[in-house]
């Protein structure tokens, strides 16, 4: 591992949902494929209850943990975006403020160009 010390505020947790396993089993392959996170975790299905155009909408997601870097963010955005079947998809990022050195230092580099 890389001994510079990596700063937490760079490292972000990016939370979205899509509406079945195999989206977002193939989104998280996307995103760690092109470096635009370490790893993503596909989490078990939820439910979910939201107000969508003047109604309360029931659904059930697949959320996503999307590990990745602070600098990393408008791709990650973008990525979303592109590749998620939702109009107004959730897209949110909580930065990381504690976290073991390696594991934060393992984000940073997976994220890295592969030449780099």
């Amino acid at each position: 591992m890389n001994n510079t010390p990596i700063k937490t505020a760079s490292i972000l947790i990016v939370f979205t949902a899509l509406p079945d396993a195999q989206s977002a089993r193939a989104l998280a392959d996307a995103l760690v494929a092109e470096r635009l996170a370490a790893c993503v975790t596909v989490l078990p299905t939820a439910q979910s209850v939201y107000r969508w155009q003047n109604s309360i909408e029931h659904a059930t997601e697949t959320p996503l943990m999307i590990k990745t870097t602070a600098a990393h963010y408008a791709a990650v955005e973008a990525a979303l975006r592109a590749r998620h079947p939702y109009a107004t998809p959730e897209i949110i990022a909580l930065p990381v403020t504690h976290g073991l050195p390696d594991y934060l230092a393992w984000v940073d580099a997976a994220t890295q160009p592969k030449d780099a």
